[in-house]
């Protein structure tokens, strides 16, 4: 990208290489948030046997949705 320009190059040699660093941290991140993000079911249903049933919401809990108040209509 700057390959021709004396002021980057000096840069470079002041300051290290600055943009190649980011961008190889990044690849990196962006690798290990990939392995993060995999879903369960990569690692097999059979290492992990069957998953449990979530637990029931808590006492009070209602899924309904609030009317809406005056005036919201």
């Amino acid at each position: 990208m700057f390959q021709d320009s004396p002021i980057y190059d000096r840069l470079i040699a002041e300051r290290g290489d600055i943009p190649t660093q980011v961008r190889r941290e990044a690849e990196r991140v962006s690798r290990e948030l990939e392995f993060a993000m995999q879903p369960l079911q990569s690692i097999g249903r059979s290492q992990l046997g069957e998953l449990p049933p979530p637990p029931p919401p808590p006492p009070g809990w209602q899924r309904n949705a609030l009317m809406p108040g005056p005036g919201q209509l």
